[in-house]
């Protein structure tokens, strides 16, 4: 069975060496040691300053908009997962859907400016499948306007853009740490910020404490545990070879997709160094789409609609006429893609997807 991923799962004895050093002290939760030398260690493989980890990467989304201050609008992209739009809803605000480029994926940057009005408070765009926004178009749209931008970068660990971590662009960027993500803590995630909403967010993800026995704001209870902090450790030496990996399964895709016209894939933006996190590729119609997912699944190989469906058509937003994301969504797939996929294996479902469209 080949799966659309896979979760690197590094020695077990390794991640049992780590975690005995909670195990020896008893502390299992409440920022231990493990969880700040995760921060520490990923704030300088990254070259991000300020990190939060997090328990999952929702609660990030949620916590942003909590710490922001953000009230009415947002404006937001339909193509992403679920919890960029949830996390809108579920703090009281109302996403106000931007369509997509259709090369990138991500949020049509030339649109966003019509749809200001005196309501809106901020941005919140994904990297899709860490090919990044244009950022500079959106930073400058914030300015102009006065608005906050968290980008939803759960896809995104150890995109670059012009040599900079993705992480650090924005107001608020937030990641995953699933155990389906190129990093993993099992189930996690982080927040990274600007210094100015460091201190709120960390309150925030705390319960509001201030101290042990005091309170300075409204807060949940979003903190990652040192089990899940032990296995980001144990993963994080091996990213580089992870992702290097993953490089050269995506050249074979790339390869073999070369001649054949009726796939369109990704195209990553000028400037990126990318991290191979997904293969999605895109029909020309839904039939070829579904034609291919039962013959792939009849072979034991389950790729995965993703993303689908577009989110302008959740039963609790507003629905509005968005034709890239709508035609788009129900046209992409992604293929799989994993640390150890082997050659044969690719060739077999590119054969496969040749053979039906």
């Amino acid at each position: 069975m080949i799966n659309v991923t896979k979760t690197f799962l590094p020695p077990q004895t390794e991640y049992q060496a780590i975690l005995k050093k909670a195990w020896d002290t008893g502390w299992m939760t409440n920022r231990g040691v493990l969880v700040k030398e995760l921060e520490t260690k990923i704030s300088a493989y990254l070259d991000t300053p300020h990190i939060i980890a997090m328990t999952n990467g929702t609660l990030p989304l949620q916590i942003a908009i909590k710490a922001l201050k953000l009230h009415g609008e947002i404006i937001t992209t339909p193509f992403s997962y679920v919890a960029t739009t949830s996390s809108i809803v579920w703090e009281g605000c109302t996403p106000v859907f931007v369509d997509i480029a259709p090369d990138f994926l991500t949020i049509d940057e030339t649109k966003i400016e019509v749809a200001i009005t005196p309501k809106t408070t901020a941005i919140l765009a994904t990297h899709v499948f860490g090919n990044p926004c244009n950022v500079e178009a959106i930073a400058a749209i914030a300015k102009r306007y006065h608005l906050k931008v968290i980008y939803d970068a759960a896809h995104c660990f150890g995109v670059t853009y012009k040599g900079e971590s993705i992480f650090n662009y924005g107001d608020v960027s937030t990641c995953s740490f699933h155990a389906t993500k190129l990093f993993h803590t099992g189930e996690g995630g982080a927040v990274f910020c600007k210094p100015d909403y460091y201190d709120a967010i960390f309150s925030h993800h705390n319960f509001g404490h201030d101290g042990p026995e005091a309170f300075q704001s409204l807060g949940i209870n979003a903190k990652m545990s040192e089990p899940q902090a032990a296995m980001g450790l144990a993963v994080l030496p091996y990213m580089d070879d992870i992702i290097d990996k993953r490089r050269k399964i995506v050249n074979a895709y790339d390869q073999l997709f070369e001649e054949v016209s009726a796939i369109k894939q990704l195209v990553i933006r000028s400037e990126t160094q990318w991290n191979y996190c997904y293969y999605p590729i895109i029909f020309e119609t839904e039939t070829q789409l579904l034609k291919v997912i039962a013959v792939l699944n009849d072979k034991a190989i389950f790729p995965r609609r993703y993303f689908y469906p577009s989110l302008e058509t959740l039963p609790y937003v507003q629905a509005v006429n968005l034709p890239h994301s709508a035609a788009i969504s129900k046209r992409v797939l992604c293929l799989p893609l994993f640390h150890d996929l082997d050659i044969e294996s690719i060739q077999y479902i590119v054969k496969s997807i040749k053979e039906n469209i």
